[in-house]
Order: C-alpha cells, then structure tokens, then sequence
C-alpha cells in the first residue's frame, strides 16, 4: 500500500493522541521548571516553546494541502518542493503532496538561492514551499521561479511574490481527495548530499518508502509505546525513514529545533523520549560535555531511554566505547544507507550485534549485499572492494539523468561508491569512499582507518584525513585535527600517538583546524581538499 495510508489508518485508530511533538529550545519558556515539575506547557504565541499536533490533526492538514494543490491545478505526477526547517508543517504538507498524487521535492536548507534554483529547475518542479528563513534566498530568485511555479510560503507576514499557504489551505476540504495512489507512483525526489559534485536528483517510488517504514519498526523493535526524537533535518532521508518507525507503529516522535547537549537531554527527559538518531558531531558534544561536567545524568529523568543509533558516516568504535562507559544499559545500532536506497538500514548493525561495534552489520531487512572489484566481480572474503546493495528500497534512477544511472544500477544492484569488506562472520566494514581513497606510492590508504584510530586519541573532537599532493610519492595523507574545547596538542604528540599505526598508514601531516560537516554530519572533504591540497604546507619529517 501507499505511503499516505498509514496515516490515514493513525489517524482512524489513534485519532485523538498526539503525532508530533515540535520543541523549540531557541524560544524562551513562560516559566523555567526542571522535568520533574515539567507539565504540558502550551502558551499563546505564534511561536512557543513545545507544540503538538494529533493523528487526526496531521491528517486533516495533509488533506487540506492536497486539496490546495488540485484546486490550483496540479496533477498526478507534478512535482512539489519543501523548502523549510524542522516544524509541525513539515510532515503534513510532505503527505500532502503525496495525497494529492505529486511528488515531494525535500530541499537543503543550506542551498544558496543558485543552488535552490537549480534543485527547482532539475525537478521539474512547479510548486515551492518555503519557510521564513528562506525569504531573502527565495526573492532574490522569485522573478525566474515564478514565471512558471507556484511560490507557497509557509509562515507569519507572507512577502509579496508568494501565496499565503495557511490562509489558502484553511479555505480547503479537511476531506482526502479522490485521488488513486499506488504502490509503484513515483512519491519522491531526494537530493544526494552533493559532497562530490552538484547534487543528483533520486527518484523513489511509493514502494521504497513503504519498505522503509517497515524495516525501521523491524530493525528498532518499534512499538506505539515508543517515542523517536527527531534532530536531523526532515528534508534528507535518514531523518524521514527513522520517523517512518513511528509513522508505521503509530507512535509519537519530537521535532527537536536544535542539537545542543542540554537540549537533547531536556527533549529526551521531558518528552520521555525511548529512541534517539544521533549525528557523529551531537554525539561528540554530548561525550564533551559530560566529560567536561558542563551537563549531570543526574539531572535529567533518562531511565526510559533505550536505544542510541547512529549512522550517515562511518562510526568511531573508540565513540560508543566511550559513550557505554556513561550509558551501559543502551541499546544500539548502526545504520548504513545512502539516499538512493532510501536512506538508513540497506545494512545495519543490529541491536544484538553491539559487540562488533566497528562493523556497520548485516544486511538489512530485504537486502542483499556483496563487494567487488574494479569489473564487478565479487571479491573473495576479507578482500576490499566495492559495496553493492540490491533491495526494495533501490531508487529507480537520477531523475533526468541516464548516464549518471548507468554507472551505478546495474541488474538491480546499486553501486555505492563506498569500499568496504566483509569478515568471517558475514559482517561488512565501511573501509571509505572509493573517491576518497588516497594513493601513495603505490599504496592505498583508506582515511577511515586513520580517522578512526586518531579519534580515540584524549584530546582530539574531530578529525578527517585527505590526500595532499607530494613530488615523491603523489600523495601523502593529511589529517585535520580538530580539538576539543581548552585543549592544546603538538604535531610530536600526534606522531607519537600513531607510532602503533603501520609506518605507511601515519599521516605526514597534521594541521589543527576546524572540521566542516554538512547537516546530515559528513564531513565536507571537497571544502578540506579545496583548503589544503593545493596549500603550502610544512611536511614532517618521514619515518620511512
């Protein structure tokens, strides 16, 4: 069935419970309490602190979207796109056009006004919605796009060159329209992440994102008593088919406007949330922030709190080590996934595999996997080569482009651009992006490797390694190394921390900098190599 009738199932059997929690931080609250005197608080304001919305509330407003949208003329197959933060509109508007038979065009909130023109133009896409934080972006394009799009804008004061959305979809039916949807409608373009290049367009259809939502409840042992808190941004897919969990169980999730430690814990201690995503970098700040004494365990009611999962990029084991030493009772689970197979748990770790911590697991729920060489041909086990993976959940093509399609579906299989192997025990490891292996004489280096031995170090927050250019050998591997807070570091305590790494695995340099991450949490390497390789940089001295 389609995606659109689990929520109108939701909204028939759990009617009057609420769906969506959305959590604002950033407002002040009418009154500061701790969670234990922590009630329900719902002050009159266009903006407050915590709003909710029912299952029956979701739907209604879904519908009256759809309805909009027919009445404005748009038909099965037409595309519309978000341009929003994280808010209680988000999700209804998104099966709105869904209902409505369209497809939903998720956009990067961090698009430049170019960028935000050419994901619109890519797509074919002829109604835009956008929020408030988008208006400068939006006008400043506004002439172009909307000589032949619609321009919604989602929000208080609506500027001139757009359409109230809340004052139009008010006066529409909060009734489903009459619109037959099917399994295999296209539902979705996604964006990629666009780390490599401009961001491809990803095609999905109405049956990957149902497998989605149900192999999140699998995977997750989803229940309706569950409550998923919700932190990266709606627009890509790891956020979206998390929530499907909750989606498909009927179970309540929290928007959380912020990643702040303190935040995520007063979320996860006044809304009882169970279940929490987590980017590398918010896990990072809260291990710091516990470490540093800046927030207490204590302090916060957690005990309902049973799963930590992580995923987008290769995880740290010397991380979840670190993290278990503070919550030992945690579940956890790693997900591995990229947006064209609809995102997270094409391979997974497992909740009861917590002791290969390292591995990003197993196949997931109706996937099959294998690694190749450079002509496709499996490689022998332990042997590094290519992730493919082959599932319900496979796009069906880069919308618009087939020659980018050709190059990595092939009978099925998805090529993922990711190197990795496979061990006794059928487990696979992430060993790096293929076009980020560096190649020094002769030798191929994988900067995951190197990243996630210098993670363990006492001292570091951050780190990624890159490929520098170098007369002797081609390449040198460079490692930027971000600190953590009041901390100071010296290339001599690097080097002699890596002295245990094979000679031709140790960096040759070392530059102490920020490291940049995209909002799904990959490091932006483009940006690094764009800042370093063609930098005039002090090599160390070799040790070979």
């Amino acid at each position: 069935m389609p995606i659109t009738d689990l929520l109108e199932r939701n909204s028939k059997l759990y009617g009057d419970e609420i769906a969506l929690i959305e959590v604002n931080p950033e407002i002040e609250e009418p009154q500061r309490v701790t969670w234990k005197e922590y009630e329900l608080i719902q002050p009159t304001s266009s903006a407050p602190y915590r709003r909710t919305i029912t299952w029956s509330v979701f739907d209604e407003k879904a519908n009256r979207c759809a309805n909009l949208l027919i009445s404005k003329g748009i038909r099965k197959g037409q595309k519309a796109a978000i341009l929003m933060m994280n808010c209680l509109d988000w999700l209804p508007i998104y099966f709105g056009i869904l209902k409505a038979g369209a497809i939903a065009v998720p956009l990067n909130f961090r698009y430049t006004a170019d960028e935000i023109e050419y994901c619109v133009k890519l797509a074919d896409v002829d109604v835009l919605f956008f929020g408030p934080e988008f208006i400068g972006r939006v006008e400043s394009i506004a002439e172009d796009l909307g000589r032949e799009r619609l321009l919604m804008f989602v929000g208080d004061s609506c500027p001139y060159f757009a359409e109230d959305y809340h004052l139009s979809a008010s006066n529409c039916s909060s009734t489903a329209p009459k619109v037959l949807i099917e399994d295999d409608d296209f539902a979705a373009i996604y964006y990629s992440s666009g780390t490599t290049g401009l961001p491809k367009a990803i095609l999905h259809k109405h049956t990957a994102l149902m497998q989605s939502a149900h192999m999140e409840a699998m995977h997750h042992a989803t229940t309706r008593s569950d409550v998923f808190l919700c932190i990266p941004p709606l627009y890509h897919t790891g956020a979206k088919m998390h929530w499907f969990g909750s989606l498909y169980t009927g179970s309540r999730a929290v928007l959380l406007r912020g990643n702040k430690p303190k935040a995520v814990f007063d979320a996860i201690s006044r809304e009882g949330c169970t279940i929490v995503w987590l980017l590398v970098p918010w896990a990072q700040d809260i291990l710091a922030a516990l470490d540093s004494g800046e927030i207490h365990i204590e302090d916060y009611n957690l005990k309902q709190w049973r799963l930590m999962h992580m995923g987008a990029q290769p995880i740290p084991p010397s991380l979840i080590r670190h993290w278990m030493e503070y919550f030992p009772d945690h579940q956890y689970d790693t997900n591995y996934g990229l947006s064209e197979s609809t995102g997270p748990g094409c391979v997974h770790l497992g909740m009861e595999n917590v002791g290969k911590v390292g591995a990003i697991g197993i196949p997931g729920y109706g996937w099959q996997c294998k690694i190749v060489d450079e002509n496709g041909n499996t490689v022998p086990q332990g042997e590094v080569g290519e992730l493919c993976v082959k599932g319900p959940g496979v796009m069906i093509e880069y919308y618009k482009d087939p020659a980018a399609t050709a190059e990595v579906l092939h009978d099925g299989w998805l090529f993922t651009g990711d190197m990795a192997r496979q061990d006794e025990e059928g487990f696979y490891y992430l060993v790096d992006r293929k076009k980020d292996v560096i190649i020094t004489g002769g030798e191929n280096l994988y900067p995951v490797q190197i990243e996630s031995y210098l993670a363990a170090h006492p001292k570091i927050h951050d780190v990624a390694v890159i490929g520098t250019p170098d007369k002797r050998l081609g390449e040198i591997a460079t490692a930027i190394i971000q600190l953590k807070s009041g901390e100071t570091c010296t290339e001599e305590e690097i080097n002699s921390f890596c002295l245990d790494l094979p000679r031709y695995k140790r960096p040759r340099k070392i530059i102490f900098g920020d490291v940049p991450r995209n909002a799904t949490g990959k490091i932006e390497k483009p940006k690094l190599r764009e800042l370093y390789a063609g930098a005039r940089l002090v090599e160390q001295e070799s040790n070979s």
